[in-house]
């Protein structure tokens, strides 16, 4: 959960948006737009890769963190350093 809105744009896979408890199917093509404080999660449900892009400001993560599954994501403090890569 965030204090600030966030997008999604799914380019590659498929899996589900989970908002508050509500779990919609998505897949390439697909947006979500999450409004601030919302409780969610991404989750893949292929085999292959679930490939997507965010956006939110202000950062919150380093550039180029990957999280294979959640609890890597639970397990790891790492939080934006202040670099771009712009």
């Amino acid at each position: 959960m965030h204090q600030l809105d966030q997008f999604f744009r799914v380019e590659e896979g498929t899996g589900e948006a989970v908002l508050d408890g509500v779990t919609t199917p998505i897949s390439a093509g697909f947006a979500v737009l999450v409004p601030a404080g919302t409780k969610h999660n991404i989750i893949n449900t292929s085999q292959s890769p679930l490939k997507l892009y965010t956006l939110y400001a202000p950062p919150n993560h380093r550039d180029g963190v990957i999280h294979h599954i959640r609890q890597d994501a639970l397990n790891d403090n790492e939080r934006f350093d202040g670099k771009t890569t712009e």
